[in-house]
């Protein structure tokens, strides 16, 4: 009897640009092309069809989106494009007239459909099984877990509600069994993210749904506290990180579950300025003193809570007295970690229209001294933990030197990845493998990252 011989699969490339929300819709495109049979090139050469996942929020970015499109294009000549630019298809194709399709932020029905018509699919769903989790384009042990789609303020600098619309909140059910598969996949950490993760609900009134026999809430509170019921393969409660949190009073609420272990001690929170005034011309709430008191009730209930920031220096308007006001917040404030950015104009923000434009010189010299202000209160806060014992999730082990010793990466609890510092260590076990978290003594520290040994 004649045997028949399956066809090749048709492979696809991605290159995937932007933040985290970005990275998971890749996932998903990539997820469900896999299921539909194509196989996954790790070049340009090996694919039949390139997938660019473009950021449309800076124009730095989007020259970066382009550059990365004509790479694609010189390298393979069949690309599609999606994501945030894919709403400047004119754009795009003004410059590349040849890319085989574009499409919007999130829409993946169109992207895969793009991808069906450039390089059909030979095999059929399912020949090739995919993950429980799903394909990631992060590391086994952590995981991005996206709750909500689009964005309800207006902040003047901003143009996310343009380009991914309305805060549109997935069902709370979805969310947690999406989470379950992760950890029962292998994941340690997961990194719920969104454009707001405070308001994540308000859309559907906190539409309730039931879970494991009880109902539950679309409520970030009520999210955090069932995530923290997780278990990895272990017997452990994986680390449950919340990023970009607005500081909304129900934020209060999930303090209590970091000091009782079932949530991270760490929040990743865009405050964007602390002067009133900035703040005011920002369209963002200009509640400053009030945060002041609340950081310290938080470190009051969790002392070993961790907060990063994100400051915008030299928007339009912003003076001297405001950038003084701005450095000493920070000094009361003792945030853990602080990334700044000099204000660039993006293309149809309302604060491209705002009086008093800042000098770039200027913004350089402000964005320097707030770099240097933020980098001193961290090097405070890493050396009060010398001689501290804490948990470290491991992300790279090292080969062995010349003398036998082998030296490991990881990230404390006040670590996101990829943004924040590392966790060092020497002469670990040749056993030790990524996704470990273990027990680490702190012997040194610098103003950005710790250094120690396995307890």
């Amino acid at each position: 009897m004649a045997t028949k011989t399956l066809p090749a699969q048709p492979k696809v490339g991605m290159v995937s640009l932007g933040c985290p929300k970005a990275l998971v819709d890749s996932e998903r495109i990539l997820t469900k092309l896999r299921a539909d049979g194509y196989g996954l090139s790790p070049d340009y050469a090996g694919a039949d069809v390139v997938l660019v996942n473009t950021c449309g929020f800076l124009d730095s970015a989007k020259e970066e989106s382009l550059e990365a499109i004509g790479e694609a294009m010189a390298e393979n000549g069949r690309v599609i494009v999606t994501g945030c630019m894919g709403n400047e298809a004119d754009v795009i194709r003004a410059r590349f007239p040849n890319v085989l399709a574009v499409t919007g932020a999130h829409q993946y029905e169109q992207v895969v459909d793009a991808v069906h018509e450039a390089a059909p699919p030979t095999q059929g769903p399912f020949i090739d099984l995919v993950p429980e989790g799903g394909l990631k384009l992060t590391p086994r042990h952590y995981s991005y877990l996206k709750i909500s789609e689009g964005c309800n303020h207006s902040c003047s600098f901003c143009i996310i509600p343009d380009l991914r619309g309305k805060l549109v909140s997935r069902r709370i059910d979805a969310v947690l069994r999406e989470a379950e598969k992760l950890v029962a996949a292998g994941t340690k950490e997961l990194l719920v993210i969104s454009q707001d993760t405070s308001a994540y609900g308000v859309d559907t009134r906190h539409d309730p749904r039931q879970w494991k026999g009880r109902e539950v809430r679309a409520h970030m509170t009520d999210l955090a506290r069932e995530l923290g019921q997780l278990q990895t393969s272990e017997g452990r409660a994986p680390w449950v990180r919340l990023h970009y949190v607005y500081p909304y009073p129900h934020v209060d609420a999930v303090i209590p579950l970091m000091a009782e272990g079932l949530l991270t001690p760490y929040l990743d929170i865009p405050f964007q300025h602390a002067s009133p005034s900035v703040l005011k011309r920002m369209k963002r709430p200009a509640n400053e003193a009030k945060v002041l008191d609340r950081l310290k009730n938080w470190r009051a209930i969790a002392p070993d809570i961790a907060v990063r920031s994100s400051f915008v220096v030299g928007f339009p308007g912003e003076t001297e007295a405001d950038f003084q006001y701005l450095l000493d917040w920070l000094d009361e404030a003792q945030l853990d970690r602080v990334g700044a950015f000099r204000f660039e104009p993006v293309a149809g923000a309302q604060a491209n229209a705002l009086d008093d434009q800042v000098p770039e010189e200027v913004k350089e010299e402000r964005y320097q001294r707030i770099m240097e202000k933020t980098a001193a209160i961290s090097a405070a806060k890493l050396e009060a933990k010398i001689g501290r014992t804490m948990p470290v999730i491991i992300d790279e082990v090292g080969d062995a030197d010349e003398d036998g010793s082998i030296g490991a990466t990881g990230r404390s609890q006040a670590d996101a990845p990829e943004i924040d510092g590392h966790v060092y260590l020497r002469d670990v076990a040749a056993t030790l493998k990524a996704g470990d978290i273990v027990d680490v003594e702190i012997e040194d520290a610098d103003e950005h990252d710790l250094f120690g040994v396995v307890a």
